[in-house]
């Protein structure tokens, strides 16, 4: 896991932000690490370099 943090505010409907919650509870993760995952798999599937605190641009492809 990162050693540092930092936050990210993200603006969302409320009833999708309670949906999100409820299923997250059902599934015993937080939020938080579901959002850390997507963010992760997101970067991956685009290429993107990441690790030791400093993100990359795409590799070229």
């Amino acid at each position: 896991m990162e050693q540092k943090t930092a936050r990210l505010t993200v603006l969302i409907d409320p009833d999708k932000k309670k949906a999100f919650e409820a299923l997250c509870a059902e599934q015993d993760v937080t939020p938080s690490q579901v959002v850390r995952r997507l963010i992760r798999d997101y970067l991956t599937a685009h290429g993107v370099d990441f690790g030791a605190g400093d993100a990359r641009a795409p590799k070229a492809g």
